[in-house]
């Protein structure tokens, strides 16, 4: 009798188990056929889901759905979004004409069409200065440290505890011993790059600080695929640095670091500084629940330069795809000449598509990438999309070494967009990012000059050279590809 009974309960385990089974498999395939946009994404989990029984609907509902959107939503709905108000008067996108040449002209669809995204002003009176690597943007911002007299805010994703990061850590130490009031955002994730991390030496020099989402805390275990991207330091409310740049000693090429990492960051002044400062305290309430309001914070700004600029800011929350429709607006604007650098390109079908339409019309696409990637399988995936690219006339470049982890975008030699965001699934749907939308001849002018000499030094690659690969680089490039969704 008692063998009966073993029996019954294993075959009551056995059917519990596949009852189980099918029931998350067919809820999981529920969930991404009506919430999935991209009928590849859901078709890609769907089929993962079953032939991967259990595993796959449980990595589905850790990594599939985006309950951090709708976790951050209800957050923040309730409450205060503080918008500072602007020193200088909006520029409406009919008067952008007044500010651009001829051939500059039509961007003020753009403006109409990134306005209608953003829910942010476009604001003019900016100067905003290149930075190229860490030899020239660390010592301009701890300058700029060095000289805050009542607030920093600063937020990274990266904070490596190296000689860099120490430096940086010291003076936002010795800031706040002279009174300044001083925040620091990490993520929690990339505090990881370096062990032991810089935390205990921020609490050793009395910086307050907090980390985005704790990346391994259980009750963030939903959400632990979205990150905070985004590089902001705002000093004294009226400075501002924003780019792609972490703090680490390999940005800095002069120093010949073991592994040295190009990137390019950019000084702000103006009312668009405001914006900047706007996006750290949002995100500092998130997180903290403190609310940094007033003139410390949020000092009325000066005339700094001709710039007209905007913050887009992009994130799986209320800010969903906002750098998406941004990106696809400028692709269908250009008229003469679109300049992308970027270190992950792994473009959605529709950008794809607006990119070869755009070379169809008659613009001059010219992409830069690096040759070699500090992530091989994303550099697998972006061959594998390279032939589509190349089909109609976008130009593809390969930048040699050290890996460029620099961030761009230039239209018609008067619109750049510059910031944190990499032209991938994982910066246009799962992170929070930052970027500057910007209207100046100067300004585009010399970022020209420094992204043509970038590309006088590149590879040329032809749609005949991506097609010869062996045929086992071609299969290893097209399964990347196909992992798209899940990178």
């Amino acid at each position: 009798m008692g063998t009966g009974i073993f029996d019954l309960l294993r075959d009551g385990w056995h059917i519990a188990t596949i009852g189980t089974g099918l029931l998350l498999s067919l809820l999981a395939t529920g969930h991404a056929v009506l919430n999935k946009r991209e009928p590849g994404a859901a078709i890609a989990w769907v089929g993962f889901v079953w032939l991967v029984p259990w595993v796959g609907a449980v990595m589905y509902f850790i990594f599939g759905v985006n309950r951090l959107r709708h976790k951050a939503a209800a957050l923040r709905r309730n409450l205060e979004r503080y918008r500072a108000q602007a020193a200088q008067a909006e520029c409406p996108p009919e008067e952008l004409q007044h500010h651009l040449p001829d051939h500059g002209e039509h961007l003020k669809m753009l403006a109409r069409v990134v306005g209608g995204v953003v829910d942010r002003p476009l604001l003019p009176g900016n100067r905003i200065n290149l930075l190229v690597n860490g030899d020239e943007a660390y010592p301009a911002m701890l300058e700029a440290i060095q000289h805050a007299r009542q607030t920093i805010a600063f937020v990274t994703y990266i904070f490596d505890r190296d000689e860099v990061g120490m430096a940086f850590a010291h003076a936002l130490g010795e800031a706040v011993r002279r009174g300044v009031e001083v925040r620091v955002l990490v993520d929690a994730t990339g505090i990881l790059y370096s062990w032991p991390t810089i935390l205990q030496t921020l609490r050793q020099e009395g910086v307050r600080h907090a980390r985005f989402l704790p990346a391994f805390a259980l009750w963030h275990l939903m959400s632990m695929n979205m990150r905070i991207h985004r590089k902001i330091l705002v000093v004294d409310g009226c400075v501002g640095f924003t780019g792609g740049m972490n703090i680490r000693l390999g940005h800095c090429l002069q120093r010949q670091p073991p592994n040295p990492v190009q990137d390019i960051h950019f000084r702000l002044e103006g009312s668009v500084v405001s914006q900047l400062q706007e996006v750290f305290t949002d995100d500092w309430l998130f997180t903290t629940g403190e609310a940094l309001r007033g003139e410390a914070w949020f000092p009325k700004t000066k005339v700094a330069g001709q710039v007209l600029a905007r913050g887009v800011t992009d994130g799986p929350d209320e800010n969903f795809e906002k750098l998406f429709w941004t990106l696809l607006g400028a692709l269908s604007i250009a008229r003469h000449s679109v300049r992308i650098v970027t270190p992950y390109f792994l473009p959605a079908p529709a950008l794809v598509s607006a990119l070869n339409l755009a070379a169809m019309r008659g613009v001059q696409v010219d992409i830069l990438l690096p040759a070699r990637s500090n992530l091989p399988f994303v550099l697998w995936a972006s061959r594998g999309m390279w032939s589509q690219v190349l089909q109609h006339g976008c130009r593809i470049w390969l930048t040699p070494p050290p890996f460029d982890h620099s961030k761009l975008m230039l239209v018609d030699g008067c619109w750049v967009l510059l910031g944190s965001a990499n032209w991938d699934p994982r910066s246009l749907r799962l992170n929070f990012e930052f970027n500057v939308e910007c209207y100046d001849t100067e300004l585009a002018r010399r970022l020209e000059q420094w992204v043509e000499m970038k590309r006088v030094g590149a590879h040329p690659v032809t749609r005949e050279e991506v097609n010869a690969r062996p045929l086992p680089a071609r299969l290893r490039d097209g399964v990347a590809r196909l992992l798209m969704p899940y990178l």
